[in-house]
Formats: structure tokens, C-alpha cells, sequence
């Protein structure tokens, strides 16, 4: 029996990526910073692509209604280019002054002289004081190098063996260097560990062989975990007496080079403002920085038949008009998907807005999806790096999203709302005998919540709370 090729024809239904969707889907989890940057870029790219310029934003509509009364140039029809298609998809946005979004007010920037160009970091503080500490070029070569190897707390991160390979420069020059730099502002930096840190700075208030000194040397680790009566017995001493030194430690700095590199402040401008009008919450979608786009009616006049342009320019104008087209609508698509899961989310967030966090509704993804009829992943791409700016503070959009524990009453209560009662809870304790989880457990079950006692530890842990032991001693 041989074999024989056959020719057969197959109807099969089948998900295709096409680019626009690709790109329409790459727009949703981008932030509008991150949004902004691409859609600059592709008006550098682009050049049917343009920024509508001020002055037009801010002048009148009538403009506008008279250019879309003038009778439009009929397609032809040999041209497979004027297809209908285009019309029906794109008619709102082939308008020379179209502008998605409606104007918004001009608001004056602060001045140029009042933006820090630079801060002062620990590396130039500790260069300056090396350039006046020193003349010899092999000293400043090394000091260099470890000064470049600290960390943002003010930590030496690279070995000695390391540091010499780097020259190679001998050992003892390496050691007489770190001493240089770790005799520097602030007392403490260039150590290699908490230890060292620590003793760096007691040397420097002249606490060298005191008990301060040998409770850091010899028994930090039982300090680290609050074991006090245990550090008092091993020093033959009362508890009374080793609080003094305890005191000491506790005063010193275990990060000395943060205070010369602050954590940068991260600000967050919102995508989404909830505004209340009337009894009715509202979702507004936030679009400063986000350049207004049109297609340049300039070089959309080249795809004129009448024109006297060569197959080569009209091919090149219909590729960029097609891809200008495409990523503006995408852009209007993101924005209107932006929109209605913050409307959706405002629905079922209603008390929360109202009173605040302990009235969170557990919500999660399917929830929403459902409500808009969307599929989770598109409401997950949505939500991520968007902020919403509500009466009760500005969250990540991710914030609202919380799975819920069944109570005795019938209704779920969010996650977050158990972490904040288990906060108050501990809050309101009495210091000489802290809550253990266990107790914690049952205070919940007689507010109708029934949780475990390793929920209630993880939570604790999320809360960065320590645990019954630890709060006594520390008391």
C-alpha cells in the first residue's frame, strides 16, 4: 500500500496575535511615565505623527466643525489602500485637528532655580576628606578603592584579598589604608561587619576594653535576640548595671553612611483621581504629561492621488499612516479599559471610600472581570503600576485585590482589614504581658473571625510585629 498526498480543506477557528493587538496589550501594564516615553518616541519615529501644538488645544471648536463640514475627497477605487475598512475603523481620528482628550488647563512649573541638580553622596564626602587626609599617590589609589566598594549603608563589601588584587598592591597597604578611611566622618564607615561597625564607633568615645565593648565583642549575637538575663549572667552582672551599656549600643549607628545617601523619594502621580459628585463616586483618568497626538496633515496630503509623489514616498507614507493610526487607537482603547476598571473597582470598594480601611471588601481579579466583561489577564495588565487617588489616600490599584476570610456573620472580610485589627490589637496591649498569637486567635473568634494561629503569624511577620517574647523584652 503506498502513500498518497492528499490536498484537504479545513475550517478551523484559531487566536491570532496580530501586531495591533500585541501592541494594544503592551500598552495596558505600562505606567504613564513609561507610556509617555514611548509615545515621544514614536513621534521622533514616526513622522505622520505629531504633538497638537498649544495654541490649537486652547482655541475654540469651531475651527474644527468647519473643517469636518468640508466634503472629503472621494477614494479611488482602483486603490486598495482608500478601503472602507479604514474608515469604519479610524473615521473619529483621520480629522487633521483631532485630539483625544479634552484641553487641559497650562499649569505653570515651579522655577528652574529651585530643582537640586545634585545631592552630595558618602563617596564625595569621604574623596574630600581622603584628598586632605593624605599626599601619597599609592594611599590615595587604594583609599580610592575602597571607598568605591562600600555600600549605600557605609559597609565595606569587598574582602582585603580583594581589594589588594586590584593593584596588585601588598597587603600591609591595604591595611594601613582601610585604617585611613575608617578613621573618616562618619565614625564607623569602611567597616566589614555589624560588629566591626559598632566597635569602630565605641573606640571612638573611648569605651575601648569596657563592658560595652566586650558584650559587642563576645555576646552580640545574644544581644541581637534580646537575650538579656542571659548576657547579665555570663558578665556576672545585674540586669540594672548591663542596661547602662545596653543603652550605649543602642545609641550607636549600625547604617553610618545613610545619612549621606537618603533613600531617593519616589513620587507617585496618579493615573486615576476618585472624585465624589453628589452622592455618586467618579473616576477620573489623569492624562498631564501624556503628549496629545494627531496625524501630521501635512504629510497625509503626500497620500493625494492627484499629488505628483512616487510609489516609493506613497508606500512609505502608508506604512507610518497605518502604524500612527493603530497606536493612537490603541492608546484610546488602554485609556477607556483604565477607566472602566476603576469605575468597576469604585462599585465594589463603595464603604471603603466612604470609611475607610477597615470596611475593605475582599475583591479579586475574576470579580472585576466579570463585572466589565473582561478577561482577568487583561484587568491584571490594568492594574499594575497604576495608582488611584481616593478620599481615603492615594494606592496601587494592585491594593483593592485581597483574598477573603469567611466570618460567623455571613461576610467575607479582607485581609487587610484582619492585618489592621491585628495591629490595634497589639497596640492596645499591656506591655508587661504581651498578646501571644494564640490570644490573638481567640480575641478574633469572639469577633466572629475563626483564623489559625499560623495565619495570625504570618501576619504578624507581614507586619514586621515581633513576636509575644521579643515585645516583653524589649519592653
Amino acid at each position: 500500500m503506498g502513500i498518497q498526498q492528499k490536498l484537504h480543506t479545513k475550517l478551523v477557528q484559531k487566536l491570532i496575535l496580530t501586531p495591533s493587538l500585541q501592541q494594544a496589550i503592551k500598552l495596558l501594564p505600562m505606567s504613564t511615565l513609561e507610556l509617555s516615553d514611548l509615545l515621544n518616541q514614536e513621534m521622533v519615529e514616526n513622522p505622520l505623527l505629531e504633538e497638537v501644538p498649544t495654541e490649537e488645544l486652547q482655541a475654540a471648536e469651531p475651527s474644527q466643525t468647519q473643517e469636518k463640514t468640508e466634503p472629503e475627497q472621494q477614494p479611488n477605487k482602483t486603490d486598495t489602500w482608500d478601503d472602507q475598512d479604514y474608515e469604519y475603523f479610524f473615521g473619529d481620528y483621520l480629522d487633521d485637528g483631532y485630539r483625544a482628550r479634552a484641553p487641559q488647563e497650562v499649569k505653570e512649573l515651579p522655577p528652574i532655580e529651585n530643582t537640586l541638580s545634585t545631592s552630595s553622596s558618602l563617596s564625595d564626602h569621604l574623596m574630600w576628606q581622603l584628598s586632605m587626609q593624605t599626599d601619597d599617590p599609592l594611599t590615595r589609589e587604594i583609599g580610592t578603592a575602597i571607598i568605591g566598594n562600600l555600600d549605600d549603608d557605609g559597609m565595606l563589601v569587598a574582602s582585603l584579598e580583594e581589594i589588594a588584587s586590584m593593584g596588585p598592591w601588598p597587603a600591609a597597604d591595604v591595611e594601613r589604608a582601610l585604617r585611613l578611611v575608617q578613621g573618616f566622618d562618619p565614625v564607623g564607615v569602611a567597616a566589614r561587619d555589624l560588629q566591626e561597625c559598632l566597635l569602630l564607633q565605641l573606640r571612638h568615645l573611648g569605651l575601648e576594653g569596657t563592658p560595652t565593648d566586650k558584650i559587642v565583642t563576645e555576646h552580640l549575637r545574644l544581644l541581637q535576640n534580646h537575650q538579656v538575663p542571659e548576657i547579665a549572667r555570663k558578665m556576672g552582672m545585674t540586669i540594672e548595671d548591663l542596661k547602662e551599656h545596653i543603652e550605649i549600643i543602642r545609641h550607636l549607628d549600625p547604617k553610618p553612611g545613610s545619612r549621606y545617601n537618603p533613600a531617593q523619594s519616589q513620587y507617585v502621580i496618579p493615573d486615576v483621581y476618585v472624585v465624589k459628585v453628589e452622592d455618586q463616586y467618579v473616576a477620573m483618568l489623569n492624562e498631564d504629561g501624556l503628549p496629545q497626538m494627531r496625524i501630521s496633515p501635512v504629510y497625509r496630503r503626500l497620500l493625494d492621488k492627484n499629488a505628483e509623489n512616487t510609489d516609493e514616498t506613497r508606500a512609505y507614507v502608508k506604512d507610518k499612516f497605518r502604524s500612527a493610526l493603530w497606536l493612537i487607537k490603541s492608546v484610546e482603547q488602554r485609556q477607556k479599559t483604565i477607566h472602566k476598571v476603576a469605575t468597576s473597582i469604585i462599585n465594589f470598594q463603595r464603604d471603603f471610600l466612604d470609611h475607610g480601611i477597615e470596611h475593605l471588601r475582599p475583591l479579586v481579579l475574576r470579580d472585576v472581570a466579570n463585572d466589565i466583561g473582561m478577561h482577568e489577564s487583561t484587568v491584571s495588565r490594568v492594574v499594575t503600576n497604576k495608582y488611584m487617588h481616593t478620599p481615603q489616600g492615594v494606592f496601587e490599584m494592585k491594593y483593592f485585590f485581597h483574598s477573603g476570610i469567611a466570618s460567623q456573620y455571613g461576610e467575607s472580610v479582607s485581609s487587610v482589614t484582619i492585618k489592621q485589627r491585628i495591629r490595634k490589637i497589639i497596640e492596645n496591649e499591656d506591655p508587661r504581658k504581651p498578646l501571644s498569637d494564640s490570644k490573638i486567635v481567640s480575641i478574633l473568634q469572639r469577633e466572629g473571625l475563626e483564623l489559625a494561629r499560623r495565619t495570625i503569624a504570618k501576619y504578624r511577620e507581614e507586619l514586621k510585629i515581633p513576636t509575644s517574647n521579643q515585645r516583653k523584652v524589649l519592653y
